[in-house]
């Protein structure tokens, strides 16, 4: 073992009697679940089922999310496996609780550290593993790799810094990089960082570019279009703070004349009093649907300040404008979920995690660039003026969409081998 990954394993062995206060502490600010903190320390809440299992792990929202297709695919094949799904966050465990399949178990990811990882591996026994992303947990992976369990990389992304640093322990990287029998990258530029630093890499799979449209429930979306009327509805979805007053004020600009809805559902749902706040300063009527306030014909801005329903507010929207993009530092939201809806997709400036992403669909006019508030507010006059026109970017991002999905086919041959008989 490397000089930095020894010197990692006896540090996290050193601070791991302080990781139960640290996570009550991070329970009291509700950035954990205070009834589930057991499980970040490994301590399984239920028995593992009998037979093969593979545990698939996505840290956040958007890693978590995309796992669902291969929890799909991994279903679809072998009925009689069981398949565990771990991620690191509250929001991302509510979501996963209304979309996971019934039989899928969810837990919260332990935290890396030696009696943590031991106890986890030790509960569920896993034959192989599936990380999403970047996850390189030392302690998790090498005595995951002890034990014998096959490992995977899929939808590998790795930035240009994190390669940096990285690099600046090789040793490590390398040996961490070892560990997996597959690493297939998300796009051309992770698939040379990460074999810069000593990974043998396999095709290309960003699983966030297939799936289906996020679901919807036909009674709530009869009553939603109900309360909406003739009303155009402009979706800003996954916002960030910062981002709702500048997309309301391009929202104003663009409804002079008309009475459009501006929906706002921010990324984080408890943010909703703070964002009703800001645009209700602004002169804007607002009703948060947390809340239970009603949606009526005056009412501005919609917050939809609630999980699991983003597939009801794109079924109402003709625009999607994706938050994440129009603040520096967040990179971006998959745009692929407006996209398999047919809705038309405006982003910000600042979209580096879904670059290549956006590349391919601005080519195909399935999307379009707002550099800023002004540049905004003229894009969706522009859509609300031409329907038409909002209309066939839809249709463009789905066209792309659907064609997706034969990367998942191909990422399901190369993992095929690494299952349990």
């Amino acid at each position: 073992m490397s000089f930095a990954l020894s010197a990692y394993r006896a540090a996290t062995g050193l601070l791991e009697p302080l990781a139960g206060g640290v996570l009550r502490a991070r329970a009291s600010k509700g950035k954990e679940d205070a009834a589930r903190l057991g499980e970040r320390l490994g301590r399984a809440d239920r028995p593992r089922p009998e037979g093969p299992l593979v545990w698939l792990h996505g840290v956040s929202v958007g890693e978590s999310l995309s796992l669902l297709p291969l929890v799909d695919a991994l279903r679809t094949r072998r009925p009689r496996l069981n398949v565990l799904v771990t991620s690191g966050t509250v929001t991302s465990a509510e979501l996963l609780a209304q979309r996971l399949p019934e039989g899928v178990i969810h837990q919260f990811a332990p935290v890396d550290a030696p009696g943590a990882a031991r106890r986890f591996l030790a509960h569920w026994r896993p034959d192989l593993a599936v990380f999403v992303e970047s996850e390189l947990w030392p302690n998790l992976l090498s005595q995951a790799r002890l034990r014998g369990v096959r490992l995977a990389l899929v939808s590998a992304r790795i930035t240009e810094a994190s390669a940096a640093s990285w690099a600046r322990a090789p040793g490590a990287a390398r040996e961490l990089l070892d560990a997996f029998d597959l690493v297939l990258p998300q796009d051309p530029a992770s698939a040379e960082r990460f074999e810069r630093l000593g990974a043998k890499t396999g095709p290309q799979l960003n699983l966030k570019l297939v799936g289906g449209a996020p679901p919807t429930d036909s009674v709530a979306l009869a009553r939603f279009r109900e309360l909406i009327g003739d009303r155009s509805v402009i979706a800003a979805v996954s916002t960030h703070p910062g981002e709702e007053p500048l997309i309301a004020a391009a929202f104003v600009e663009a409804a002079a004349g008309r009475r459009p809805l501006l929906i706002v559902a921010p990324r984080h749902p408890d943010r909703g009093v703070g964002v009703a706040e800001a645009l209700q300063s602004s002169g804007l009527r607002t009703a948060r649907r947390a809340a239970g306030e009603p949606l009526k014909g005056e009412t501005d801005v919609y917050i939809a300040d609630t999980l699991g329903e983003l597939g009801l507010l794109l079924s109402v929207a003709s625009v999607a404008v994706m938050g994440g993009s129009f603040v520096e530092g967040i990179g971006g939201h998959n745009p692929l979920e407006p996209a398999r809806m047919g809705v038309a997709v405006v982003t910000g400036p600042h979209h580096f995690n879904a670059a290549a992403i956006y590349a391919e669909m601005f080519e195909r006019v399935a999307a379009i660039e707002a550099r800023d508030e002004a540049e905004l507010g003229r894009h969706l006059t522009g859509l609300l003026d031409y329907p038409h026109i909002a209309r066939r970017i839809g249709e463009a991002g789905l066209t792309y969409a659907e064609a997706q999905g034969a990367a998942l086919d191909q990422a399901m041959a190369l993992l095929e081998p690494l299952l349990p008989t």
